[in-house]
């Protein structure tokens, strides 16, 4: 094969199978090859394609429900017991299948990524341009593909590394890679993104510097615990998210005064100064629009699809005030005006208000953009990191649990041993971040799975068997597994 595309790859597995039909179809007006990577343009259209690997409406990445099915395994969220969700329920229950069509979605959307980011790695430095703007790129590519293999290694485990952009023979019987080969080049790719992107994003759609050190401060927060528990890990983490916190106003971030601005959920305005990074949407654009928000997180009552809604106990449990009042919608308007609680409900449950789209719209189909890390999330990073690297919380730990426990109305944490306040700011996170594929990812690291789902309510999806380090990860799709025996 002489010229390998560089947008729009189908699949991980295309690559790998090398279908002639593929690789011989008719390309014209494509970007192709290496010529088309020589210059700022071509690059800037590679990156398109590489984002495009995450939003993708259905097919592919996070713009759907999926990334939430595929963290049902937590306490949080949930799904319905019946109808068409029995590829939601196979997570929920920790039977996930290698045909399981959503995990098939996330892990082809952040291959596609990878690609993209692959073949900018391998030619910016011979690109032509304005040579800041083409750093730029390549500074967003080494993000790309590192926020990718940080995603798949945490659903996956021991998953294919690639990082070459031509194809060769070799992908066809390519190995899995450890988890310690895959978090080290995922450092190292934020490292160098750390140093090639700039302070100010270039659209609200893009990574800045801050952004970057955010997710490397997150990348180490995660080595600290399960399955790496790299501890030392912990001192990087804090430092990191320091760095964000000490340079919030440089990096255009902030903590809203209100929960309320948090998740407004307006299609209009694309994104808030609390976005670390989204994935923005376009509604006019059938592959870019946002499905999460709308139809997949309202009751069939209202016209919904009953995609996702809150466990019991974890409702239960939650604090009251104005957070759990933002948080969940508890009454519903029936289509011939009926206002019924939540009781009442199908399925007898809350749903999460943060996924109601501005007015109560009833679509599936929006441009609000799809928030991938808030700048809360930073502070409560540096809060747990340093609570567990030095042994006792400071000042500054103190501070960032208590702005975000002061906007949900809460009382401040005061007088806790090092181990007490890790405990509450990882049990803070999972009310501050409910149903934003957050809380599966600290049960996983802190190896808390089994105690999570120990004790279900009975009116909730049961497990299927005892839960095990196994069930942490989910198998390779099946498209991939079925043809090359070494995966």
């Amino acid at each position: 094969m002489k010229n390998f595309k560089i947008l729009y790859i189908a699949s991980l597995i295309t690559i790998l199978t090398g279908c002639s039909d593929y690789l011989d179809e008719e390309i014209n007006g494509a970007l192709v090859g290496k010529s088309a990577l020589n210059s700022e343009e071509g690059l800037e259209a590679a990156l398109t394609g590489a984002y495009k690997g995450w939003g993708t409406t259905w097919g592919s990445g996070f713009l759907h429900s999926t990334s939430i099915a595929a963290t049902m395994g937590a306490d949080d969220v949930t799904t319905h017991k019946a109808s068409n969700k029995a590829s939601f329920r196979e997570f929920d229950q920790f039977n996930v299948s290698e045909t399981n069509q959503r995990t098939q979605a996330l892990y082809t959307g952040c291959y596609k990524a990878i690609q993209g980011a692959n073949n900018i790695i391998a030619n910016f430095q011979n690109a032509t341009g304005n040579q800041e703007t083409i750093t730029t790129i390549a500074g967003e590519a080494y993000f790309v593909r590192a926020v990718s293999y940080f995603w798949l290694v945490r659903l996956y485990g021991e998953i294919p590394l690639i990082t070459q952009a031509e194809y060769s023979e070799d992908l066809l019987t390519i190995e899995k890679s450890s988890p310690e080969e895959v978090y080290a080049l995922i450092e190292a790719d934020l490292k160098l993104a750390e140093e090639k992107i700039p302070n100010t994003k270039r659209d609200a759609g893009r990574p800045n510097k801050g952004t970057v050190k955010a997710y490397l401060a997150r990348v180490y927060l995660t080595a600290a615990g399960w399955p790496l528990k790299q501890t030392d890990k912990y001192a990087l983490a804090a430092a990191k998210a320091k760095e964000v916190i000490d340079n919030k106003e440089i990096y255009g971030f902030e903590l809203l005064s209100s929960l309320a601005e948090v998740f407004e959920n307006d299609p209009k305005k694309n994104g808030t100064k609390e976005t670390v990074f989204q994935i923005s949407t376009f509604r006019g654009n059938g592959t870019t629009t946002n499905g999460n928000y709308g139809s997949a997180a309202m009751p069939g009552e209202e016209s919904g699809w009953d995609d996702f809604f809150a466990e019991l106990n974890f409702f239960n449990n939650f604090p009251e005030g104005v957070r759990k009042e933002i948080t969940f919608r508890t009454e519903f308007i029936t289509g011939d005006g009926e206002v019924i609680p939540w009781q009442e409900s199908q399925t007898e449950h809350p749903y999460y208000e943060k996924y109601y789209i501005k007015g109560d719209e009833r679509t599936w189909s929006s441009s609000v953009p799809e928030s991938m890390m808030r700048y809360a999330h930073v502070l409560t990073i540096y809060a747990e990191a340093q609570a567990r690297a030095t042994g006792s919380p400071d000042v500054l730990a103190y501070e960032s649990i208590n702005a975000i426990r002061h906007r949900a109305g809460l009382e401040d944490l005061s007088g806790l041993t090092g181990s007490e306040f890790a405990a509450a700011v990882v049990q803070e996170r999972a009310w501050e971040f409910a149903a934003e594929r957050t809380r599966w990812f600290d049960l996983i690291r802190l190896e808390m799975v089994e105690e999570a789902n120990a004790n279900k309510h009975p009116d909730d999806l049961q497990t299927l068997g005892e839960i095990t380090k196994e069930d942490y990860t989910f198998p390779l799709p099946f498209s991939d597994t079925s043809i090359n025996e070494n995966l």
